[in-house]
Formats: C-alpha cells, structure tokens, sequence
C-alpha cells in the first residue's frame, strides 16, 4: 500500500489489477481452442491432411489457433467410447448408426442428420477388393469369396463400420443375383463368413493381417483407404478389383452437442465439420479417393473413380433401422451367420 493511500482507493486500485489481470488471462486463453475428433479407423492419413488446411483457413479468418486431436478405432467402438465419456467435440464416422447411437444417448441432437447438406455426409466410398500381386485365385466378383479355399479378410461387421458395409454389399449382391431370395442371400454370405480367417475389430486391423501378417487371398476395404494401401505397401505389388455391385458408404459428421456445449468449442466444431464441404476441404476428401457431393471437385477427379453399380441402405434393406434390427442386433441374422460359422 502506497504511504497515505486512502483504503477506498487501495480498494479500487487492486481491484482494477485484478480485473486487468483476469482479462489478460482470459483473452490469452481465447487465442486458442481444441477439437477433439473421434473418427473411424482408416481416416488417419486424411485427417491429417484436413486439419491443417482448416486451422490455417480459421487463423486467417479468426485470429485464432486451434489444436485438433484425433481418436481413432472401428467406427462403433468409438461411438461406445464417446458414449462412455470420451470428451469428443465432433465425431466423424462411417455408418449413420453410430451416431443414431450418440443421439439416443442424449449426447448428439435427435436432428443431427439435418444440421449439415446431404444427410450430414459430406463424402462416401464403397467397398472394393485388394488381391495379391497376379491375383492367383482369379477373384472378379463377390461369387468368388464364396468358393471353397479362398480367404476373404475384413473387419468385424459388430464392431467396424467398414465390415458393416462389406457384409450389406456382399448381401446385396447375393439378393440381385438370386431375384430378391433372402434364404438364399444368407446362404452366399454365411459361406463366404465361413471363408474368413479372423475378424478384427476395425480397418486397419484387418490391413495389417492381410498385408503384413500375410493372411488371406483378399482384402474388402472401402475404395477411399485402397490407394494409400498400396502407397504404403507398394513391394507388395497388391491389385484392386471393382466388384459388380457394392453399397454406397455414407460417412456422417455431427457436433457431439453436450460436449460441445460443455467445452465451449459449438462454434469452432460446427466451421469444422463445415469445412467437410468446402470446395478446398471438398477437393482434399477427393484427393484422398473419397468420393464427394460437390460436382466439381467430383469431376476434377473423375479418372480416379471408376463407375460401378451402387445401391444403398435404404433402397435394398429398408433404412438403419431396419437394417440393424433385423441384422445386426443381438440375436440377428448376423450373429446366427456367424454362429454357424464356428
């Protein structure tokens, strides 16, 4: 206290101080923000590609920096974990049931689908074959995977939305090639269950027990995650094959609104997913052998993506709903596939 300071002014000095003290605090903590991304996977590489670019485009417009981190594993695992309390601020994930999941569990809005274009799903893919260098088991078409002494390797269709996909495309053909007979569709793909070697949990897993480990004849992954494969494993010499037909693989976002709300990051995670469809964020997705909904990005990169015939989830299955119960939930016509596998 200064000599002969009145107490009423030391008061109001200090208090000033602090005040001053408390704004520079908080305008420091301002300066920057962090995401937390849950994602499926394989979007390891593509993520890293997107975040940069976004944080550079909201330092320009905001003044602010912004740490993104990532979480990654099978698409429903990481549902589970978010619903178990991972504090993800958005979630990016590759089936519509996981975040339906979040939604039901009060940590997502019950609308969620409708806060960004297109369903939320900015980008989507399909399920495609990887086979070893000359393809020696002459693998075409899922009618292949079914034979007797070809290994076919995926994810776990319980715990992966990768594998979730690969076991609705495999499906779905069966339906086509047998005029809509479901007894005989689950007979094709109960055969070709019997065919795999080992399930694991997500994509990546399964890439790593196909390419490194050496087991299987053929890998199903979705098209997006097959150039970096083949990129990471060139001596490998490994070759894609397009299937007649394959399920289009939506990939939904959503603001993890609770957590969002919590944290205070609503805005920044909702410029985020956002950025998903901006003809630079658009173009990165593409690069990335995602295909896009912007049709000029999507024409830009048109030589990379091959046509093929692909049907969705509702048209051939009825919706998620449908879909998840009669297949996927416990006791389904997955679990009985799987049962008579053993």
């Amino acid at each position: 206290m200064l000599r002969g300071e009145p107490i009423v002014r030391r008061f109001w000095r200090l208090a000033l101080a602090a005040l001053l003290a408390f704004a520079g605090t908080h305008a420091h903590a301002a300066d920057k923000v962090e995401l937390l991304n849950a994602s499926y996977d394989v979007s390891r590489e593509l993520f890293a590609k997107i975040n940069p670019a976004f944080q550079a485009e909201w330092k320009a417009k905001n003044g602010q920096d912004v740490q993104i981190r990532q979480s990654h594993g099978g698409s429903s695992k990481q549902a589970r974990a978010v619903a178990e309390g991972l504090q993800a601020d958005v979630v990016t994930f590759n089936q519509v049931t996981d975040i339906d999941f979040l939604a039901k569990a009060g940590l997502v809005a019950a609308d969620w689908a409708k806060r960004f274009p297109d369903q939320s799903s900015p980008f989507y893919s399909l399920p495609i074959f990887l086979v070893r260098a000359g393809n020696p088991k002459k693998i075409a078409d899922w009618s292949d995977l079914a034979k007797p002494g070809v290994q076919a390797v995926f994810p776990n269709p319980k715990t992966s939305g990768n594998g979730r996909y690969t076991y609705l495309a495999a499906y779905a053909y069966a339906l086509r090639k047998n005029n809509g007979d479901h007894a005989r569709a689950q007979a094709f793909v109960g055969s070709l269950l019997k065919n795999v070697p080992v399930f694991d949990t997500g994509g990546r897993g399964a890439t790593t027990t196909f390419v490194e480990r050496g087991i299987g004849d053929v890998l199903i992954t979705f098209e997006s995650e097959v150039s970096a494969i083949r990129r990471e494993y060139s001596k490998a010499s490994l070759v894609v094959v397009y299937p007649s037909l394959s399920v289009r693989a939506d990939f939904p976002v959503a603001v993890v609104d609770k957590v969002a709300d919590r944290r205070r990051t609503r805005e920044v995670a909702t410029a985020y997913l956002q950025f998903l469809y901006s003809e630079r964020g658009q173009d990165i997705l593409a690069a990335g052998f995602n295909r896009v909904r912007n049709p000029t990005v999507l024409a830009r990169y048109a030589s990379q993506f091959p046509a093929v015939t692909l049907v969705s989830v509702d048209e051939v299955f009825g919706g998620w709903d449908e879909v998840t119960k009669e297949h996927f939930g416990n006791g389904g016509i997955l679990d009985k596939l799987i049962a008579a596998k053993r």
